[in-house]
């Protein structure tokens, strides 16, 4: 399947924090709320 495009709407001080987080551990904003969700519902990565 395919990738979507979502807009979100978060807090600002948060996203940026997050951001930090992200760079410092060179991680891939979107593909952490990505792996959140995944967590979220159950899903594993071969699902």
């Amino acid at each position: 399947m395919g990738n979507i495009k979502v807009t979100l709407s978060v807090d600002e001080k948060i996203y940026e924090k997050f951001k930090r987080y992200c760079e410092k551990r060179g991680l891939i904003i979107s593909k952490q709320v990505e792996l959140f969700m995944k967590r979220m519902v159950g899903e594993n990565d071969g699902e």
